[in-house]
C-alpha cells in the first residue's frame, strides 16, 4: 500500500506479545542478553518451498519497438511453461512444547512444504494446522522427538506507548536475531484488513521477521511482527505487530477447529460524521451507521433498520465504525447479544442472535440469501482437494458466473496430476467423459474406475478458458 513515496510492506517478520507495563515508569533495562538467552530456543525459522511458472523468455526486460514485440509475443505462443522451485524464509514462535508453531499467513501460504528450523538448527516438517488471511495469522505443527520450549500471550491491552519490547526472529535469512525497542503507537490502522489494531515499534524489523514475537519485559508475546512502512524495504523504525489480545483467540480457534468463527451481523455500516450527527440528532459523532441491512440476517431478524446508528453492541460503547466489525467478531456464534440503537431520536434496544461469518457466502454479503459454502474435499487418490462452484468459490478464483464444473483447491505435488500441471482454480468439467458438478460426483467416477481395474481417470480441464482431456492416474499406496 503506497502512501506518498513510502509504502506498508509485508515482510516474512515476526512480532511479539507483550504484558502488562507497569504504572511507574521503568528504566532502559541494563542489558536483554538473560531475557534473550531465555527466549531464543522458543522462536524458530521457517522456510517454505513453493512451485511457480515463468515464463520462457526469463531474462531482462528491454523496451522494443512495437513490430518487434509482436514478433516476439508470437514466438512465445505455445510454447511450454517453465516451473521452478522457490524458496522463502520468515519466522515463528512454539506455543505448545507438543509442536505448535505460530506464524504469518503471508509466510505460509501457498506453500507445498514447510520446515521449521529450531534454534539448535535442527530441521522439522510442518504442516498447516489453519490459517486466518484477515488477520495475517497461521498455525502450523510439526512432531518433534522431545517437548519443545513454548512461551506464552501476554496481555497487549496493558503495553502502553514507550513501554520496552524485543523482538526476535529472521530477518534476511540471519535467523535468531534480537532487536530492541519500544512500543511507538496503538491500535494503528494500515488499511491491510478488516480488523486491524496493530501495536507499532520501533524495534527493527526487516523482510524474514514475518510471523515472529515482540516480547514484554517479562518474556510475553504481546504481538506477532507483521507488516513495516519503509521507503525501501528495510527498517526505518516503524513497524507494525498482531496484539496478542486479538491474536490469541484466532490462535485457540485455529487449533480447536482449523478455521476461526467469528459473529455475523449482517449489515454494511459507515462511519458517523459530525454533518450526520448533527441532521441526525446524536449526542456526538460515535457509533456505526447502518446502510443496510442484509436479508435473512441476524441483524434483520432482531428488527435492526436502514439508517440506525449503532451506538453499544454487547453492553459496549462503538466509539467508530472501523471498531464494531472487531467487535462482532469477537463475540461467541450463537449468541444473543444486546445492541442499542439511535433511531428517530430516540435509543432503541434490541437483541441480536449472531450468525457466524465464515458460513456466510458472498453473496448473501450483497443482500442475497445465506448460503453455507461446502468445504474442499480431499481425494487423495488423486492428490486434489476439490469444492463446489458457489458464489464463494467464484469470487476467490475469479470464475465467470457461467462456470461449472468442480474447482481444484489444492493439489499434491507429488501427485500426476501436478505432473499434468493441474493446478488451484482449474475446473473439472467431466470424469469418465460423465459431467460432475460436485466432489461426491468425482468420487463416485473414481470408486467406478477403481472396481473396473483401472489405474487412472479420464477428466475434461477447463484451464483459462481452455478445455483439454487428461488421463490422471492414481496414487500408488
Amino acid at each position: 500500500m503506497a502512501v506518498g513515496m513510502f509504502a506498508v510492506t509485508f515482510v516474512a517478520v515476526g512480532l511479539a506479545f507483550t504484558s502488562a507495563g507497569t504504572a511507574a515508569a521503568r528504566g532502559a533495562p541494563d542489558s536483554f542478553a538473560d531475557l534473550a538467552e531465555q527466549l531464543l530456543p522458543s522462536v524458530v525459522n521457517i522456510r517454505t518451498t513453493s512451485t511457480v511458472q515463468a515464463g520462457v523468455h526469463s531474462g531482462p526486460e528491454f523496451n522494443l519497438p512495437p513490430g518487434l514485440e509482436d514478433f516476439f509475443e508470437r514466438f512465445r505462443e505455445g510454447q511450454p511453461e517453465q516451473r521452478r522451485k522457490a524458496t522463502s524464509l520468515g519466522s515463528g514462535f512454539i506455543v505448545d512444547e507438543s509442536g505448535y508453531i505460530i506464524t504469518n499467513n503471508h509466510v505460509v501460504k501457498d506453500a507445498e512444504e514447510i520446515f521449521v528450523v529450531l534454534h539448535d538448527d535442527s530441521e522439522l516438517e510442518a504442516e498447516v494446522v489453519g490459517i486466518d488471511d484477515k488477520t495475517d495469522i497461521a498455525v502450523l505443527k510439526v512432531d518433534p522427538k522431545t517437548p519443545l520450549p513454548a512461551v506464552s500471550f501476554g496481555d497487549s491491552d496493558a503495553e502502553r506507548v514507550g513501554d520496552w519490547v524485543i523482538a526476535i526472529g529472521n530477518p534476511l535469512g540471519f535467523g535468531g536475531t534480537v532487536t530492541a525497542g519500544i512500543v511507538s503507537a496503538r491500535g494503528r490502522d494500515i488499511n491491510s484488513g478488516p480488523y486491524d489494531n496493530y501495536i507499532q515499534t520501533d524495534a527493527p524489523i526487516n523482510k524474514g521477521n514475518s510471523g515472529g514475537p515482540l516480547f514484554n519485559m517479562e518474556g510475553e508475546v504481546i504481538g506477532i511482527n507483521t507488516a513495516i512502512f519503509s521507503p525501501n524495504g528495510g527498517s526505518i523504525g516503524i513497524g507494525f505487530a498482531i496484539p496478542s489480545n486479538l491474536a490469541s483467540k484466532v490462535v485457540s480457534q485455529l487449533r480447536e477447529y482449523g478455521t476461526t468463527r467469528r459473529g455475523w451481523l449482517g449489515v454494511t455500516i459507515q462511519q458517523v460524521t459530525d454533518e450526520i450527527a448533527e441532521t441526525m440528532g446524536l449526542p456526538e459523532a460515535s457509533g456505526a451507521l447502518v446502510s443496510t441491512v442484509h436479508d435473512d440476517s441476524p441483524a434483520a431478524a432482531a428488527g435492526i433498520q436502514s439508517g440506525d446508528v449503532i451506538a453499544t453492541f454487547n453492553g459496549q460503547k462503538v466509539p467508530n465504525s472501523r471498531r464494531l466489525p472487531r467487535m462482532v467478531a469477537d463475540a461467541s456464534v450463537g449468541d444473543t447479544v444486546p445492541v442499542e440503537v439511535w433511531r428517530g431520536g430516540k435509543k432503541v434496544d434490541l437483541d441480536v442472535k449472531l450468525g457466524q461469518l465464515e458460513k456466510v457466502d458472498l453473496a448473501s454479503l450483497r443482500g442475497a440469501p445465506q448460503q453455507d459454502q461446502e468445504s474442499p474435499r480431499a481425494l487423495d487418490s488423486l492428490g486434489l482437494a476439490l469444492a463446489p462452484i458457489g458464489n464463494a468459490v467464484r469470487q476467490e478464483f475469479g470464475l465467470s458466473a457461467d462456470i461449472e464444473g468442480v474447482v481444484i483447491t489444492k493439489v499434491d505435488p507429488s501427485s500426476d496430476a501436478a505432473e499434468k500441471q493441474l493446478r488451484p482454480g482449474n475446473i473439472i468439467v467431466e470424469v469418465n467423459q460423465e459431467k460432475v458438478t460436485s466432489p461426491d460426483d468425482v468420487a463416485k467416477q473414481i470408486e467406478a474406475a477403481k472396481a473396473e481395474g483401472k489405474k487412472s481417470v479420464l477428466m475434461l480441464i477447463n484451464q483459462g478458458g481452455s478445455l483439454r482431456f487428461e488421463a490422471v492416474r492414481f496414487k500408488e499406496g
